[in-house]
């Protein structure tokens, strides 16, 4: 059976990225390395606490020769637009979370707002990231 284990964000600065995910969205610290065999690279991820099966990779935009500096710039300026990918939270009570979140400093694009798949919000990270936060419908989860 393959299923999936991480997922990436790419973002510019992985202590950044660190304290925002862990210390205002709440997620724990899962893997935090570094490999002087590949030129110091810093595999990182975090996670919601209980959820196991999967990791958040904050990933650093690399350079040469995995990315030139014209697609290194190119991918900084979507993410500064929020059009790097999105990722989509779940939660069962979005409006409480959007006040926890945002009493820790987390900056809301969009306050909850109802749809017919469920209540949805959304917010960005230090890199500009899109992130959409939901509480769905019992015939959407």
């Amino acid at each position: 059976m393959i299923k999936i284990s991480s997922t990436q964000l790419w973002v510019d600065d992985q202590d950044e990225a660190l304290a925002f995910w862990r210390d205002k969205v709440g997620f724990e610290v899962r893997h935090d390395v570094t490999v002087p065999e590949l030129g110091n690279f810093r595999w990182l991820t975090v996670a919601p606490p209980g959820q196991d099966d999967i990791n958040l990779v904050l990933m650093a935009i690399p350079g040469p020769p995995v990315m030139d500096e014209a697609t290194r710039d190119q991918v900084r300026e979507l993410m500064s637009k929020g059009f790097a990918g999105t990722l989509f939270l779940q939660t069962d009570d979005v409006r409480a979370d959007y006040e926890k979140l945002k009493g820790r400093g987390v900056e809301f694009t969009e306050e909850p707002t109802e749809y017919p798949y469920g209540i949805d919000c959304g917010f960005r990270d230090p890199s500009g990231n899109s992130v959409r936060l939901a509480q769905l419908n019992p015939d959407f989860a």
